[in-house]
């Protein structure tokens, strides 16, 4: 289920406004890269053509400095020995940093359990929204229900973009309110697909008398693809696509430096993708336009203020800091935390308390719920022949923790848009961190393991 491994290039280019100087002398770069490649591979670059940048930064922080956007490539067509040709564009001298970005996954709960039902579905699919109780009150829930009572309150006028690999958007409870795929090309691995097609149920399920219902049903959900162009170019493709106030949700995590293919080839050791350069300065992009971006931290189990992460790796550009510690990317980092004991007949430990899997960290803002999540998708609560009617119980991971999240913020910019205006992304992530339901402690994993409190709509909300 991992995507394909990624190939950067950053040249080197002073932050400085975008003068037809430096574009001139970026171009010229590009140029004489693209000779050290293989044949057939070539240059992309992640933010566009260059002469649409200045108008996209206009009036931003980033207008400053936006030349260095012109900075970032992805090597296309080379398919073999990316590390020797990382090395080769090292050597030059107008390059600052050439890395492999290993491929990415949905960051879906290690041995996620319950099979597809083979069981054809019935005429007509039961109600399934008693099982959702993340829309419950606080503390069990985000307060969903309360938020639909109030103007805007179901998301209206927010749009979302969610990133990663594959939807079935033709699914029965995703009919109403989505754009399907605007970026990329999904691939059809049916893992990507059923995990989108969790991930869009849980945000924007449409209302009517089966099925379940999205936290934020009236918000607009559409979909970029990272298979084609990769993970930074996705984003930046969704924030050119959203307007101030809307919501980008990257579901993905990859394998970080402690994570060893040989030795652990389960998900220790996989990270939030912000901490690789190109991601973070294309989430730094959506930001400053004003587009929210919420991030899975990843289901590695690490420490995200661990010192490790501070040392820059070989073919880092030289201006990068740790994202985790030095240098705040503006996403809003979710964790994963428990249901309540006894949701679904199981029990994963205190509500809200850190599942094991979990990264942690002061950089992690919020939770959601990382099991136990009812919503499109997989099956294993309705199966049958027929993915357009599949359902589950056991959705999972910073995977299933991240849209509950996204949900309650297309509430509440719902509700802000409909009174006193839409927030900025600094001032939700602080909001986020000053309300809501608080995070527990588990044996072995105290409080202190920073995954943040649980949204409370009703106190998010002023």
């Amino acid at each position: 289920m991992r995507s394909p491994a990624e190939l950067i290039v950053v040249t080197r280019g002073a932050g400085a406004p975008i003068q037809p100087i430096a574009l001139r002398d970026n171009l010229a770069t590009e140029e004489h890269l693209t000779t050290l490649l293989p044949l057939g591979a070539r240059l992309r670059r992640i933010f566009g053509p260059p002469n649409r940048l200045p108008g996209r930064l206009a009036g931003t922080d980033q207008e400053p400095v936006g030349a260095d956007y012109l900075n970032y490539f992805t090597v296309e067509g080379a398919v073999y020995d990316l590390e020797a040709i990382a090395e080769r564009l090292r050597a030059d001298d107008s390059v600052d940093g050439a890395y492999v970005k290993p491929g990415a996954e949905p960051p879906i709960a290690p041995l996620q359990a319950a099979a597809r039902s083979y069981t054809d579905a019935p005429p007509v699919t039961p109600d399934f929204q008693a099982r959702q109780g993340y829309l419950d009150a606080a503390p069990v829930g985000v307060d969903a229900r309360w938020a639909w009572t109030k103007p805007g309150g179901r998301g209206t006028g927010v749009r979302v973009i969610d990133i990663e690999g594959a939807w079935q958007f033709s699914h029965e409870d995703l009919t109403q309110n989505q754009g399907g795929v605007i970026g990329g090309q999904s691939t059809e691995d049916e893992g990507w697909r059923n995990h989108g097609t969790a991930v869009a149920g849980e945000i924007s399920g449409d209302v009517n008398a089966f099925g379940i219902t999205g936290i934020a049903p009236d918000s607009v959900i559409r979909a970029v693809s990272i298979f084609g162009a990769g993970s930074a170019a996705a984003i930046r493709t969704a924030a050119d696509a959203l307007s101030a106030g809307d919501i980008i949700l990257l579901e993905l995590h990859r394998p970080g430096p402690r994570h060893n293919y040989a030795d652990r080839p389960d998900q220790a050791g996989y990270i939030a993708i912000e901490w690789w350069p190109d991601d973070l300065a294309a989430i730094r992009y959506a930001n400053t336009r004003g587009v929210i971006v919420v991030e899975a931290a990843g289901n590695g189990g690490e420490n995200l203020d661990a010192t490790l992460y501070d040392t820059r790796p070989t073919g880092f550009p030289s201006t990068w800091r740790n994202p985790f510690r030095a240098e705040d990317s503006g996403a809003i980092i979710v964790g994963a935390g428990a249901p309540p004991p006894g949701t679904h007949g199981r029990d994963h430990g205190p509500a809200r308390s850190r599942l094991a899997f979990s990264n942690y960290g002061s950089r992690v803002d919020t939770q959601g719920w990382g099991r136990e999540v009812t919503t499109t998708g997989y099956g294993d609560l309705q199966g049958g022949g027929d993915e357009d009617y599949w359902y589950t119980d056991t959705f999972s991971g910073t995977s299933s923790a991240s849209p509950i999240v996204v949900g309650a913020l297309a509430c509440y910019q719902g509700i802000r848009a409909a009174g006193p205006g839409r927030l900025t992304p600094a001032d939700i992530r602080t909001r986020l961190r000053a309300t809501g339901s608080p995070q527990t402690a588990a044996p072995d994993r105290p409080a202190t393991q920073r995954i943040g409190n649980l949204p409370d709509l009703r106190t998010l909300t002023p």
